[in-house]
């Protein structure tokens, strides 16, 4: 039997020798390219998730401010209602408590004057029986009516006879304080004191017709005058509130116009 040996370069089998390693590393390769594939892919979807429940959370939260922003704005504005109502009445409780100092004033001016009259010597005081005498031959001024009150005291505060006028309105007021014409004579009581320039007393009188005569015709005139008074007095905050206060409560009254004009 022949042998034939076989002969063989190592040269040229060992290419073949790592050809199996070649080709399965690669096909490992493609696995992992594969995994890191879907792994990239399962990470995109995560984010979009993310990125849709971050949206979701970020316009709830955009809500919620928006929310408190208006609740904060509601708060503002009641607030700012609010101050102006205490203002208004503080401004009214303020202008009252001149008015009873003033009546306070007057009161101890009357009892000053009868403590004086009271310190008169018996010797000097005239007896009843002179009294009545005198009483009978004087003769009684008969008291005029509401309506003939009113009108003497317009036709003397027309003539600018402003001490007068006062007198016909005050005894209208005294003897009729009842008369459907008492908040006029209040309102051109107050506009004696206004024609004088003594704004301040002006601005109390005003205050009785606002205050006491709320259904009055007169109290539109009564809040217009009452700033002009505050005004020349150089209270101008004052005035400025009671003009708003006009136009808020009466839009459609004469006065209303002017104090638009004015605040313009």
């Amino acid at each position: 039997m022949i042998q034939i040996p076989l002969m063989f370069n190592s040269k040229k089998i060992k290419p073949f020798l790592f050809l199996p390693v070649v080709v399965l590393s690669a096909c490992a390769s493609k696995q992992d390219l594969v995994s890191v594939e879907y792994d990239a892919h399962k990470l995109k979807t995560e984010s979009d998730s993310i990125r849709t429940q971050f949206a979701g959370s970020y316009s709830d939260v955009q809500n919620v401010n928006d929310q408190i922003s208006s609740i904060r704005g509601r708060i503002a504005e009641a607030s700012h209602k609010n101050s102006q109502a205490f203002s208004t009445l503080a401004m009214d409780d303020s202008l009252l408590v001149h008015k009873l100092d003033e009546l306070e004033s007057r009161l101890q001016r009357v009892e000053r004057f009868l403590s004086v009259d009271k310190k008169v010597e018996p010797s000097s005081v005239t007896s009843p029986q002179h009294l009545d005498s005198v009483e009978t031959d004087k003769p009684k001024v008969p008291v005029l009516s509401d309506t003939a009150l009113l009108h003497d005291g317009l036709v003397k505060l027309g003539k600018k006879s402003y001490s007068a006028a006062r007198k016909s309105f005050s005894t209208l007021l005294k003897s009729y304080p009842h008369s459907p014409l008492a908040d006029e004579a209040q309102f051109d009581l107050a506009e004696t004191y206004f024609g004088e320039k003594f704004y301040e007393k002006a601005i109390l009188e005003y205050q009785v017709v606002i205050v006491q005569y709320t259904k009055s015709s007169k109290r539109p005139a009564a809040l217009y005058k009452q700033a002009i008074s505050f005004e020349k007095t150089g209270d101008k905050v004052s005035g400025k509130a009671r003009l708003k206060e006009l136009i808020k409560r009466y839009p459609s009254a004469p006065e209303t116009s002017l104090a638009r004009k004015k605040k313009s």
